[in-house]
């Protein structure tokens, strides 16, 4: 792919929305929606998308991304002026993996725009498409929409793509996660060639960047915060704990800290609902949401914990991407993930927007090497919280300080070798050794016992 350097703004800390070229009906809600000073994606992505060039974006979500193509997106489609058809024809289409995400991109539409004399939709799967169609049928200006619905509404004659002149796939890395390149591949085909293309992606894997290669002309290149840093903003911290004890830990640190709400994630869709019956046994409201909830619940639960009436809302790793909730301090992995830049993506979820925010990591003896990858991907350590009463067995802290010792080990050593070379130390991450396979309980033949935290007396 061919990277073309956009160098027209100055990024400098003074920057503006002003400064940015976007019209006054734009700024006028911005100004409502109290937004003063653009992000850094903001501030590089919209100059070059009103200048009709294509973008290649790699930006996690909490970043401003949703803004930085739906404010020049509105800006371009009302300068375009009305259509000479007699129902306003789509010009706009923005797809995205999830219904979440489509929701919210919608809710940024109707914010950003509320001054122009635009109509928008959101089309996507698991509800009736009844409501849908009626909307389709009134004419809109622009289109948000999940992959399977987009193609089965078009498949049936009700939706028209022949005068799309903008097009966003935005994370594009999730549609490769959830199937649906196929879907984005056939979709290709049936808008016009001769469009301007935003492309924004989390993660920039092989694939992703060979599907990129198929969709954008000259691009501009837009990184942002790689995914491998974590906000710094984030403080967190992980406990270790047996697997047994991990819905008491979480009770007793909801209560003994008081914490309001919280956001928590699950691996599996039979663990969240069954994490959120313990939760109501003990007296603490809470929520699911994943893929087996309907539409019409995942969006109740999702407002409910939004507003307060529920402390917890349990989630899958189909709302790491698509929950964005405003002066969320608290997020808790009851699972951590098998996939590193997962981790990243959830703990996102807290510290946006400039805001302060906490990850907390629940961590038994199977999870161990998921943790050691997290570690390496966000190149630190995860402080831990030693004084609990869920303490685990002796097996995860052997494992955890087994592996430790050999990464320090591995750390020590290239930096004495670049000192030889005359190079300036510095950290270095190394490859993770193979996971040890702890002996027995007791530990391996001549090992020293060590007992992490305080040992619990036997009865």
């Amino acid at each position: 792919m061919v990277i073309s350097p956009f160098t027209a703004q100055n990024n400098n800390i003074f920057m503006t929305f002003e400064n940015l070229g976007l019209i006054s009906p734009i700024l006028k809600a911005l100004q409502t929606e109290g937004y003063e000073v653009p992000t850094p994606i903001q501030a590089k992505a919209i100059p070059p998308i009103l200048e009709n060039r294509d973008i290649m974006g790699c930006a996690q979500t909490g970043t401003g991304k949703t803004a930085a193509f739906t404010l020049p997106i509105l800006q371009k489609i009302y300068e375009l002026g009305p259509s000479n058809l007699k129902v306003r024809p789509i010009r706009a289409l923005i797809v995205t993996p999830t219904r979440e995400l489509a929701l919210q991109i919608g809710e940024c539409i109707a914010n950003y725009g509320r001054e122009l004399p635009l109509k928008h939709a959101v089309v996507f799967g698991g509800v009736g498409q009844q409501p849908q169609v009626d909307k389709l049928s009134r004419g809109i200006d622009i289109l948000v929409a999940t992959p399977g619905r987009l193609l089965d509404l078009y498949d049936q004659g009700y939706i028209k793509l022949d005068q799309i002149k903008l097009f966003v796939l935005d994370e594009a890395d999730r549609m490769l996660d959830m199937g649906f390149i196929h879907d984005v591949k056939k979709l290709i085909k049936v808008i016009p060639a001769r469009r301007q293309s935003l492309f924004f992606s989390a993660t920039m894997p092989p694939q992703i960047i060979q599907l990129a290669n198929t969709i954008l002309v000259d691009p501009v290149q837009v990184f942002i915060t790689p995914v491998s840093s974590t906000a710094e903003k984030i403080q967190q911290s992980l406990y270790y704990v047996d697997q047994g004890n991990k819905m008491g830990l979480l009770t007793h640190i909801l209560e003994e800290r008081n914490i309001k709400t919280a956001l928590v994630f699950t691996r599996t869709k039979h663990g969240a609902d069954k994490l959120v019956k313990h939760l109501t046994r003990v007296n603490i409201t809470s929520q699911a949401i994943h893929g087996n909830k309907s539409q019409n619940h995942r969006v109740a639960a999702l407002n409910n914990f939004k507003a307060g009436t529920i402390r917890v809302l349990v989630a899958t790793d189909i709302a790491a991407r698509g929950i964005d909730i405003d002066e969320l301090a608290f997020v808790v992995n009851f699972e951590i993930p098998n996939i590193p830049e997962t981790y990243v993506h959830r703990i996102g979820r807290t510290g946006r927007a400039g805001a302060e925010g906490e990850a907390i990591s629940f961590v038994d003896r199977e999870e161990v090497p998921f943790l050691l990858d997290i570690q390496k991907l966000i190149k630190m350590y995860i402080p831990e919280v030693r004084d609990h009463d869920f303490l685990p067995s002796r097996v995860i802290v052997d494992m955890v300080q087994v592996e430790n010792r050999q990464v320090n080990k591995q750390h020590n050593q290239a930096r004495k070798e670049r000192t030889q070379q005359g190079q300036r130390p510095a950290a270095s991450q190394g490859p993770r050794p193979a996971s040890p396979k702890p002996q027995s309980e007791n530990g391996a033949p001549g090992q020293k016992k060590k007992f992490w935290g305080k040992r619990k007396s036997s009865t």
